[in-house]
């Protein structure tokens, strides 16, 4: 499954604010949290799926591609706003590809790192899927 999800932002005349809480916005409790960043402007990232693991994936900063396929349609999402995010729930192969070099891509996971839970190779992953 692959929802948007859009972030309400807060804020005044100083700024705006975003707050992200489990249950609420976040489906699930986080359990890992990184982000990419200082990625070079010809360098794509991903390339992977996962057998488990739900991801929230935001841009905090900049812009970049999402490819995302679940082995029948492929479509690719603007990540240019702190507000939008997507949810990733279940076995996508996911692409990151045309970085702004002031992208911060953030990812909120529902669990800790497992290199078990990775599908790396493309036509694994399609049949992993089958």
């Amino acid at each position: 499954m692959i929802k948007q999800i859009e972030f309400k932002p807060r804020g005044d005349e100083r700024g705006s604010l975003i707050a992200l809480e489990v249950n609420q916005e976040i489906p699930f409790s986080i359990q890992r949290i990184y982000y990419i960043y200082g990625t070079k402007p010809d360098v794509s990232r991903g390339f992977h799926a996962h057998k488990n693991l739900q991801q929230v994936i935001f841009a905090a900063s900049g812009a970049c591609d999402l490819l995302l396929d679940d082995g029948v349609t492929k479509q690719t999402i603007r990540l240019d706003s702190p507000e939008k995010g997507i949810l990733i729930n279940g076995v996508v192969w996911r692409e990151m590809h045309n970085f702004t070099p002031d992208c911060v891509l953030m990812v909120l996971a529902s669990d800790v790192y497992d290199e078990s839970d990775y599908l790396r190779d493309y036509d694994e992953f399609l049949n992993w899927i089958k």
